[in-house]
């Protein structure tokens, strides 16, 4: 199972009124969602497509589109959290200040998907692939290997030229 994931971090909007539009989307096919919050009347739908769009593509990117199509995927996972709040004073009457609290939140949105395996489409592409395994030349060896063969083919010339030297000596003494 291919899982992927995307965030958006202290985006300028409530967490409640983000959980409301991702209460809509939670658990249903990226393709499906979108079309949900493509014609939700909310401001956070927006912020909540991107994201949304950002995992289909981490999820495809991280497998290939050969392998993975975006009508596979589904959303398993939405988690929206509070981010830090930022405060600020207005003033009122009397010399009095009431405190206004700017929410943001934290957004991650998880996708997950089963890549298919590739399937040769004709036994034309099939014929083509035996036969260039075929015709494929054996590995060359590695070079420790090659070493080991090139020490032993000197070990045994030198043993050639050993047992050549006696029968040499004795040719050079047969004539004389």
């Amino acid at each position: 199972m291919m899982q992927a994931r995307a965030r958006i971090r202290f985006l300028k909007m409530s967490p409640r009124k983000m959980r409301q539009v991702a209460d809509l989307i939670k658990g249903k096919p990226v393709q499906e969602a979108l079309n949900i919050l493509n014609f939700t009347p909310k401001s956070a739908a927006h912020p909540l497509a991107k994201t949304v769009k950002a995992a289909a593509a981490n999820a495809i990117a991280g497998v290939g589109t050969a392998k993975l199509k975006p009508e596979d995927l589904s959303i398993s996972k939405i988690l929206i959290d509070g981010a830090p709040t930022a405060k600020r004073i207005r003033f009122q009457s009397m010399g009095r200040v009431f405190r206004i609290r700017k929410r943001y939140c934290h957004v991650m949105v998880e996708v997950e998907g089963e890549p298919e395996p590739i399937k040769e489409r004709t036994a034309a592409a099939k014929a083509k692939k035996e036969k260039t395994e075929k015709e494929t030349p054996p590995a060359k060896e590695s070079k420790a290997k090659s070493k080991a063969g090139r020490k032993a083919e000197a070990e045994a010339d030198v043993a050639e030229k050993t047992e050549a030297a006696p029968s040499e000596k004795a040719a050079e003494e047969k004539e004389k």
